[in-house]
């Protein structure tokens, strides 16, 4: 199982050999490059979670990558982990997954993202089960994601405009907190607000609390 390492070596062990650490402080197996016309969505998704940049590949990726954000059971993130080889249907293949999400719990889970439509094929449905066999023999979860309601990544997507921290200040979003009233909505408490702070930075306090709170709770 090679690891990529930040200083451009490769460190190849057995997976039941793993180091999670070294795992979590590696470069992705793949290089994201854009090219004009290409169809996939690649970017760079900056996440609170692991205080850095996490890249992605597709839409579907990034909304997979917003959930685990959100998540306060996920304490670390990291993408296109690492290359699988292993002997599988009578020849060597290869695995790259997309996610390595590591727990509260300590626990790792493994995701593989794809729409729901093509795990329908055999060919994309066996090239899933030999790698999830693996990681599941050596204590890892292993999750194939197709999507989520629409409704929920939409309210994630838009809280998560406001996860970054200390915009707004901590000490605005501390101070804003202690004025909260149980069961109060949200056009009242910034009508109250706004007598000590400007409306639209008494709002993006209220955003980024909820975000802090929403995921507490997720």
């Amino acid at each position: 199982m090679p690891v990529r390492l930040r200083d451009g070596t490769v460190s190849d062990r057995p997976l039941g050999q793993a180091a999670v650490g070294q795992i979590l402080r590696a470069a992705p197996w793949r290089t994201v490059r854009s090219a004009r016309g290409q169809s996939h969505y690649l970017g760079y998704y900056w996440s609170a979670t692991s205080g850095g940049h996490v890249i992605y590949e597709s839409r579907l990726e990034l909304a997979r990558l917003l959930l685990a954000d959100f998540d306060p059971g996920v304490t670390a993130i990291t993408a296109q982990p690492f290359l699988l080889r292993a002997q599988a249907g009578g020849r060597v293949r290869r695995h790259v997954p997309d996610f390595l999400l590591v727990r509260a719990d300590h626990t790792v889970q493994v995701v593989n993202v794809k729409p729901a439509a093509r795990l329908a094929g055999p060919a994309v449905a066996e090239a899933l089960a030999w790698p999830g066999a693996l990681f599941e023999a050596c204590g890892w979860d292993h999750e194939i994601w197709t999507g989520a309601s629409p409704v929920l990544l939409a309210n994630v997507r838009f809280l998560a405009g406001y996860r970054r921290p200390g915009i707004p200040p901590d000490d605005v979003a501390s101070a804003i907190l202690g004025e909260v009233r149980p069961g109060e909505r949200l056009g009242g408490l910034l009508d109250r607000l706004e007598r000590a702070w400007p409306r639209p930075v008494a709002k993006a306090a209220v955003l980024r609390l909820l975000w802090q709170a929403a995921a507490a709770e997720h």
